[in-house]
């Protein structure tokens, strides 16, 4: 069972984008980026939606595998 933090990290590292760069492009901080993806904190939807456009990805490759 993959988590949302994995496919987070999986394709900002495609997108060849470190996480401060991501987390610029986010607004927010290299910290908060560190803490999605390792799952300790869980984005809002409003954050989710901005990074499908800030990664250029959709909703399914962000939840690929994740059982609820």
């Amino acid at each position: 069972m993959k988590k949302f933090g994995e496919n987070l990290k999986n394709i900002r590292q495609m997108n060849k984008m470190s996480q401060k760069v991501f987390a610029e492009k986010m607004g927010t901080t290299q910290q908060r980026v560190s803490e999605w993806e390792r799952g300790l904190v869980e984005p809002t939807l409003y954050n989710i939606i901005k990074m499908i456009k800030v990664l250029d990805t959709c909703f399914e490759d962000l939840t690929d595998g994740i059982e609820l």
